[in-house]
């Protein structure tokens, strides 16, 4: 019984450190723990992948009959795409865009209030057209020969940043075969949503039954910076009312398995990656087909087609939408959409997540500083957790004080396993020792401890945010590994306290086990590591506590 509790031991830290492991998602499916990681597409080269990287390869979405109507889906003509065009940059105080005249096209979007991961002197940039990063936001008719995201746009003259005002507003037009199109993008101040309104004017003799169609357009390559050790999640996401949230990897999509609804008449969609999400809000009760779909080599879109109705000559039709890329920060998916806040996706620990994301949102609130809002959350948890833990270190201190025995009894009857097994059965009894009793306490603490985990590494709130001295990014790995080290010692201190096992071999895999898993704590994000380490300094405490008591009980 005493390497059962060994063996339980060593789970339950394998399942607490571990947690980069492959238990997280695969393949955007629900994983035990995590709903975080999954594979993604290999990354394209060759001339396939630098076609789909300017963007050239994206093709026009094709509607169902039911959608188009009785006109048929036609893309623009291949001249269409060889004009010109011009970048129309668009600045607020917390976003600004690149938008391209050729088919009115979301090119680059940069994040004024937060920095790239690889050189936080840059702005981080989430949209971009780039030789290295295709990530675009499209919009176009079809049904007819009507203009989509390749066509020509005008800009019509207008102010292109906020300046003193509250909104800035960027029109662009465009007419093709008696049809005009106009799409009117609204920027806000302190708004990472843009409203999109495109409407369609039919100036042709005959009624038009044309589709919108709004779509995410993005390569399957994880976002530059990804931590060793740290899987996250990045692939499309889709939400309807009646099929709540979904979400796939591009690898899902790339295989023609991405499972989500078809059809609706609310919801939205996305694309989601790690910490910032961008998705598409059409306005609500207006019917919709829900697509996905591989454009070329490792580019994939998701979207929605909007049918717009009949349109008599003369008469005009319009669409509103909105389009949110930006942090995910709970509070502002929250008013953003309907279901859009589980984007941050905790799994089956949402139950038990989001309460400890507000408590420590509330915490926050007080102290102003996320480094010493964890460790003030982690401090709570412990002491929630002090009964259960302190009849954990309780067992813990009684199977030390008897190891000696067990020792003994190992060495008289090694050659005899069953006669071995009874006088451990019997020196329990004698001893009044529960062998599982320092694992159970500790084993219900799990998915909390994993909730809390999960919190920490989803939260971009600490991003970017230092604690004191030298860590300037509770995100980032600490730059001169001193809480990994300190993470390190502790952890080889709590084995020290711990019952020596009375096989050798489990007592050097208990010794060896603070050094393996330091190595993995030197890449962690420091915000996790100075949890761990608040954590295990605190049990350090408790520990030491309760077997001094129960020694002093004894003399």
């Amino acid at each position: 019984m005493d390497i059962k509790r060994t063996v339980l031991w060593v789970v339950f830290s394998v399942s607490l450190l571990f947690l980069w492991d492959q238990w997280q998602r695969h393949n955007g499916q629900p994983s035990l723990f995590f709903p975080g990681a999954t594979q993604t597409a290999p990354i394209a080269t060759g001339p396939a992948a630098s076609a789909s990287a300017t963007g050239a390869s994206t093709d026009v979405p094709q509607a169902t009959p039911a959608a188009a109507g009785s006109a048929d889906a036609h893309a623009v003509p291949a001249a269409a795409t060889a004009i010109k065009g011009e970048i129309v940059t668009v600045t607020t105080d917390v976003l600004k865009a690149d938008i391209d005249t050729i088919g009115g096209e979301l090119k680059r979007l940069e994040l004024l209030k937060h920095k790239d991961t690889v050189d936080p002197t840059k702005n981080l940039v989430l949209f971009d057209s780039s030789a290295n990063r295709t990530y675009l936001a499209e919009t176009g008719l079809i049904g007819g020969p009507f203009p989509n995201h390749k066509s020509p746009f005008v800009a019509l003259p207008g102010a292109r940043a906020l300046d003193s005002g509250n909104q800035v507003q960027l029109v662009l037009e465009s007419e093709q075969g008696g049809v005009k199109l106009t799409k009117t993008f609204t920027f806000k101040r302190g708004d990472y949503t843009i409203d999109v309104k495109h409407t369609v004017t039919n100036a042709s003799a005959a009624p038009i039954a044309p589709s919108l169609y709004l779509q995410l357009v993005r390569d399957g390559n994880k976002p530059e910076g990804e931590q060793r050790f740290v899987n996250t999640f990045t692939g499309a996401s889709v939400y309807t009312e009646a099929n709540k949230f979904q979400k796939f990897a591009f690898d899902k999509i790339e295989n023609g398995k991405a499972e989500h609804a078809l059809k609706a008449d609310d919801g939205w969609f996305a694309v989601i990656q790690h910490y910032f999400v961008s998705a598409f809000i059409p306005q609500d009760k207006a019917p919709r087909e829900i697509f996905t779909k591989k454009i070329a080599t490792n580019l994939y879109a998701v979207g929605n087609i909007l049918p717009l109705g009949t349109i008599a000559p003369g008469a005009s039709a319009t669409m509103d939408a909105r389009l949110y890329s930006g942090p995910e920060e709970s509070s502002i998916l929250e008013a953003t959409a309907p279901g859009l806040e589980l984007v941050k996706d905790y799994g089956w620990l949402t139950i038990i997540a989001k309460p400890i994301f507000w408590l420590m949102t509330q915490i926050h609130k007080v102290l102003g500083n996320w480094g010493w809002t964890i460790i003030a959350l982690t401090v709570l948890i412990k002491l929630a957790f002090f009964p259960l833990s302190a009849a954990s270190y309780r067992s813990m201190a009684k199977m030390k004080k008897v190891t000696p025995k067990m020792t003994e009894i190992r060495e008289r009857f090694k050659a005899d396993p069953q006669k071995m097994n009874q006088a451990m059965m019997t020196l329990y009894k004698t001893e009044k020792i529960n062998p599982l009793g320092g694992c159970l306490p500790i084993v219900v603490q799990i998915p909390v401890f994993i909730s809390l985990y999960w919190v920490l590494l989803a939260s971009v709130e600490i991003r970017n945010a230092p604690w004191l001295g030298w860590i300037h990014d509770l995100a980032a790995p600490d730059p001169f590994y001193i809480l990994p080290v300190v993470m390190a010692v502790s952890m080889f201190i709590q084995t020290k306290l711990n019952p020596t096992p009375p096989d050798p071999m489990q007592a050097k895999v208990m010794m060896f086990m603070p050094l393996i898993f330091s190595v993995m704590f030197f890449f962690f994000p420091s915000g996790l590591v100075l949890y761990w380490v608040t954590n295990n300094v605190l049990s350090i405490a408790q520990q030491y506590v309760i077997t001094r008591k129960m020694d002093g009980g004894k003399k």
